[in-house]
């Protein structure tokens, strides 16, 4: 298929992480049915094929059948079509391999007229005589032959001593008196015997042994990630050897479920068996808070909700049932986690960020342990872990508002201002950490680094040589791959064939093409054969793919182990969502004691958000952009309220506010966002910070009526200092997941408000980009800021933060400075200043406060008690 001529980066539109429906062809609409539901460019979902169904899976470690045609009428010349069990059939050295052809007809009626099949093997890659017994023969089923009779064709291969490539023999087949299958089924006589196939070889042997046998197409090959969705057709994963396939956003199999998912990556992994060296796909997903493209999965909060919630060993657990989740669907890949530090609320993807601080976010890099197991990569196999992916590098999280060039996008994609100093300390800090923990894989930024006084101007992320190879590469010493985010590559200045060799030239291993495919590997090995790429650069980069693939065990179980499928949103896996969800919840106000609410007490329940699953769990979620509604399985915060009381008749819902509040002790008004993702939420992309006019009619008629919570159910800070003074406790609810329960057992006190802010809380729009660190520092709520609901609260003055800070000073002598003892001691400190504070925040008390927090996440115990000392006296 031709490409889409190459503009210049201005003129050009990114296209979102979705599937591109609208590029999969007739063939793969006819082949391929079970593999719908694809979004187009705008996040909707769309079924392939008129009558959807699932393939078959295979059991673990075995081959799955792949039947040719699965859905549709049959042409209207005939009333039956004759079908293959599978368009490949792998069979090991000297096996017998069995095709089975069965009868479809109109209404499952029996055949009008008889039905005749010639076959023969014919072609491929084996010897007729030597590696096989040739195969001839003619079937007919007679007129009045019921729908789905069988017949079976049996190739038997021959017994090699040595050691071989993988062969294929081609079953040629003509039908007449019904329609014939639109792809001849192959047998395959597996590779055996090669070194690259001994598991028992160091990983580094077996890919020295496997890279010196491929050829420059299957290098090419393996260098290419393409959307399912954009197959041309199915064989084309082993026609132009692919290494990758991944699902965007919204790009899921029909129907939408965990089993639906497994049967179909091990449909596309058989593909891989038509290959010589039979290379294992690896199939990635945005699994970005949990399985998140899986109706039923388990939805955890997002990051910005996991930095709130401040816990190192929440934020591992999540990772690992996530991990667990997707590899149990056959996908061993995850790009996740994104590390990158928001330091500006008005980006579409600040939620995705554990944070502003580059300290928080490190400390919550304990999801890639959780996702890979430990940082050697030797728990990669187990059937529990997936490759993770750190993004995007590097300073995503730092572009100046208005400084995008795509689209009407004003944050997301633009250009990231900073000192030499900002960005080892802000930006680049959390990739370190990101290596030092194994992670598997690494994504650039669709952004710009400009860093000041280098003299290069701004620099497109994927075009960075001297941050990937330099940096990341080099002085950090990664020794995973580097993959391109979607179509990132055509966002570089210069024709096609120079975005190939820049890219690659700058260290990039994998590329998310993600449709073009033909074109990228065909260019790619142009440039190879024009010398502008090397061919050591391309050795480099198809080794550090292999090395991931020997590690996850794909060669020696390609496909889905499905052991765990049925764990996929179970109640322990909800369980551990629901703890995240609890802990990400931020206390900032509470006058009165308002929270918790007694069991008994009778709660008037309002807000946009409190009844609606889609809106708490926010973007990618189902979808890439998400959606409002019961998207998918879970629990809405009215739902767990209605669960956490002592009767559910004791909460009265009226999401306008418009039922009559009398005879209720408290009300509860949930607001916030809708959902989006990436640049479609940029603020003045079409978003503000401000609440919708229904919600805040809502909050000023519960708040007139009796003592009121309000929760923001929300991806970034909303500006409330308007209505602060009407409202008894606020709550930052973030965006919690699919379990609205977690957020009723802080309501209801069944687990304290432990969460902190991860990011600065604005009094207005015009305070933006606001910022722990900030030489001017003066927010409606700080960075840090967080009030709970323990029991007993500390008790003390300057006192008891004089032996505070001593105790900090002897921790730290005993490197107790990042352990739990050590942030004992600092949170003891910050809840005596929290209780001392009353009314309206002061720069005095704000600055302090929030670097306290900062320095508390660095290790320093001795700072951190200092500035809450600080901050007291100024109080």
């Amino acid at each position: 298929m031709p490409r889409t001529p190459h503009l210049p980066s201005r003129f050009r539109k990114r296209r979102s992480r979705t599937a591109t429906a609208a590029l999969a062809t007739a063939a793969v609409l006819a082949t391929l049915p079970a593999l719908g539901g694809a979004a187009d460019g705008h996040g909707t979902d769309r079924a392939v094929g008129p009558n959807a169904t699932t393939l078959p899976g295979g059991a673990p470690g075995t081959s799955p059948t792949n039947a040719v045609r699965l859905s549709g009428a049959a042409d209207p010349a005939h009333t039956a079509s004759l079908r293959t069990d599978t368009a490949v059939r792998p069979v090991e050295n000297g096996a017998d391999a069995r095709i089975e052809l069965s009868l479809a007809t109109t209404g499952s009626a029996p055949t009008k007229e008889p039905v005749t099949v010639t076959y023969a093997t014919k072609g491929g890659t084996a010897e007729a005589g030597k590696d096989y017994t040739p195969v001839t023969g003619s079937h007919t089923f007679p007129a009045g032959t019921a729908a789905g009779t069988t017949h079976r064709i049996t190739v038997r291969t021959a017994k090699a001593s040595k050691p071989a490539a993988a062969r294929t023999i081609p079953l040629e087949l003509a039908v007449t008196g019904a329609e014939a299958p639109e792809e001849n089924p192959q047998v395959v006589i597996d590779a055996h015997g090669l070194p690259y196939q001994n598991a028992k070889l160091p990983v580094e042997q077996r890919v020295a042994d496997l890279l010196a046998r491929m050829s420059p197409a299957e290098k090419a090959g393996q260098m290419t990630q393409a959307e399912r969705g954009a197959l041309r057709a199915p064989g084309d994963i082993a026609a132009y050897h692919l290494g990758s396939l991944l699902s965007g956003g919204g790009s899921v199999p029909t129907p939408n479920t965990a089993a639906a998912w497994a049967e179909m990556t091990d449909a596309y992994q058989l593909r891989t068996r038509a290959t010589r060296f039979q290379i294992p796909l690896l199939y990635g997903v945005d699994a970005v808070h949990g399985h998140n493209n899986v109706v039923g999965a388990t939805i955890m909060p997002h990051n910005i909700g996991i930095g709130a919630g401040r816990d190192p060993g929440s934020a591992e657990r999540t990772g690992a049932i996530t991990a667990k989740e997707v590899r149990a669907t056959g996908v061993p890949w995850s790009f996740a986690p994104c590390v990158c530090v928001t330091r500006d609320e008005r980006w579409g993807r600040s939620y995705e960020s554990f944070g502003e601080d580059p300290a928080l976010v490190e400390a919550m890099e304990t999801v890639i342990q959780g996702m890979q197991g430990r940082p050697s990569g030797k728990d990669l196999h187990r059937n529990d872990k997936v490759l993770g992916s750190a993004k995007h590098f590097v300073g995503d999280g730092g572009t100046a508002y208005g400084s995008s060039t795509t689209g009407s996008y004003t944050v997301d994609q633009g250009v990231t201002e900073v000192t030499r100093q900002e960005l080892e300390a802000v930006h680049l800090s959390p990739f370190e950490e990101s290596v030092k923990r194994g992670v598997g894989t690494v994504m650039p930024s669709y952004s710009s680094l400009d860093v000041l006084g280098d003299g290069r101007g701004p620099v497109k992320a994927h075009a960075d040589a001297e941050m990937i190879n330099g940096v990341l590469k080099g002085r950090m010493g990664f020794e995973g791959f580097v993959v391109s985010d979607w179509q990132a590559i055509d966002q570089l200045p210069g024709d096609y064939a120079d975005d190939v060799a820049t890219s690659v030239n700058a260290g990039l291993d994998m590329i998310m093409v993600p449709t073009a495919y033909q074109d990228f590997t065909r260019t790619l090995r142009d440039q190879v054969a024009a010398g502008r790429v090397t061919e050591a650069r391309i050795d480099d980069a198809v080794a550090r793919i292999l090395t991931q693939k020997f590690r996850l065990g794909l060669f020696e179980k390609p496909y889905a182990d499905t052991t765990h499928l049925e764990t996929v949103g179970s109640a322990g896996h909800r369980a551990v969502a629901r703890e995240a969800a609890a802990k990400s919840q931020v206390l900032l106000k509470n006058e009165g004691a308002v929270l918790p609410i007694g069991p008994d007490r009778k709660v008037y329940v309002a807000g946009s958000n409190a009844d609606d699953l889609g809106n708490q769990a926010g973007g990618w979620t189902i979808s890439w952009q998400g959606a409002s509604g019961r998207t998918t399985t879970g629990t809405t915060i009215l739902e767990g309220m209605r669960k956490a009381a002592r009767t559910p008749a004791s909460v009265t819902y009226s999401q306008d506010a418009s039922a009559a509040t009398d005879g209720h002790d408290v009300g509860v008004v949930v607001v916030g966002e809708t959902p989006y993702t990436e640049g479609v939420g940029d603020v003045g992309n079409g978003h503000d910070l401000e609440l919708t006019a229904a919600d805040r009619a809502a909050v000023d008629t519960v708040c007139a009526a009796m003592k009121c919570a309000v929760l923001i159910v929300s991806g970034r800070p909303q500006l409330i200092g308007d209505r602060l003074g009407k409202i008894d406790a606020l709550v930052a609810s973030w965006l919690p997941g699919s379990e609205g329960d977690g957020v009723a057992d802080v309501l209801y006190g069944r687990r304290a408000f432990t969460g902190q802010l991860p990011v600065t809380w604005p009094k207005s729009q015009a305070q933006l980009p606001i910022n722990v660190g900030d030489a001017a520092y003066d927010p409606q709520f700080p960075y840090g800021w967080g009030l709970t609901t323990l029991k007993e609260p500390p008790a003390g003055g300057e006192q008891a933060l004089a032996a505070l800070a001593a105790a900090a000073r002897t921790a730290e002598k005993a490197h107790l400075g990042r352990t739990p003892a050590g942030r004992a001691i600092v949170d003891r400190a910050r809840l005596l200043v929290q209780r001392k504070i009353d009314g309206p925040f002061t720069q005095e008390v704000s600055k302090p406060f929030a670097e306290a927090d900062h320095l508390l996440l660095t290790g320093d115990l001795t700072g951190a008690v200092a500035e809450l000392r600080t901050a007291y006296r100024a109080a």
